[in-house]
């Protein structure tokens, strides 16, 4: 095996748009994170293919902040040990009615549940037209593409020094941040189509260059939008940074883990 990086950081976002979670330990299944997007808001002005409510039309998203109420619970699926212990392959059972159950801070600061009508209320607030939205909540991430998401250090601060000012790398909500070994910015892409091991046990396939839309032009903190962080990446780089994965074999993997190239 070729070690080719480290795991930075690793990230999910419980609820689709709004803010995400740094975690030091993550289970990787074959839907993704666990607990990664497994809420999200349906509404009935989006476009089809893409039926949920999004920071792109209400940018206002990106301010709450869901947080699991049972931490420990929500960090892997309840029998994850006892069917790793059994035999390779066991499938792991969905979360426990229960396990994945959080509250949102919202911009104001007030902490409601994630079911509560008045939430919906608040989402709904500057959207135009007619927008029936109502909560989705799913054992499987309810990503619009892949199940995973990778991007590098190296790749963000490239960005950085053709922009001329710091880019928050939050922008691009990647699942896992990678410090590549070559020090390059993009090297990633040099992954596109090789099976890559995550820690000891997971492993995956990179599938292709993440190809990029409106949502890395909104701030993370503000929501506000600025189309120029789009712009320059379609420009130099033709709207691509990152890249998308799919599981192959499941496990826990923890920040600071290598990334080894298995074939």
């Amino acid at each position: 095996m070729q070690i080719v990086g480290s795991i930075e950081t690793i990230w999910r976002y419980p609820v689709k748009s709004m803010a995400g979670e740094s975690v030091t330990d993550a289970f990787l299944g074959f839907a993704g994170v666990y607990g990664d997007r497994c809420y999200a808001f349906r509404n009935s002005a989006a476009r089809k293919g893409f039926p949920y409510l999004n920071a792109v039309a209400q940018q206002q998203m990106l301010k709450f902040r869901p947080k699991f109420r049972d931490a420990e619970r929500a960090a892997k699926p309840p029998n994850w040990e006892a069917a790793k212990s059994i035999a390779p392959g066991v499938n792991p059972a969905d979360a426990d009615p229960g396990d994945l159950l959080l509250d949102v801070e919202t911009p104001s600061g007030e902490v409601v549940a994630i079911d509560d009508p008045a939430l919906i209320e608040m989402l709904k607030e500057g959207l135009r037209g007619v927008n029936d939205v109502t909560l989705v909540h799913s054992a499987r991430a309810l990503a619009d593409c892949r199940p995973l998401s990778m991007i590098s250090w190296q790749t963000v601060r490239q960005i950085d020094q053709e922009f001329g000012s710091p880019v928050d790398a939050r922008r691009f909500r990647a699942n896992i941040y990678l410090n590549m070994s070559s020090g390059e910015g993009f090297a990633e892409d040099e992954l596109v189509g090789r099976r890559v091991r995550i820690g000891s046990t997971a492993e995956i396939l990179v599938l292709e260059r993440d190809p990029r839309c409106k949502m890395i032009s909104l701030d993370p903190e503000t929501g506000e939008h600025d189309p120029a962080v789009l712009r320059h990446v379609a420009h130099k780089h033709q709207a691509y940074s990152g890249v998308y994965c799919a599981v192959l074999v499941e496990g826990v993997f923890s920040k600071g883990d290598a990334i080894a190239l298995l074939d």
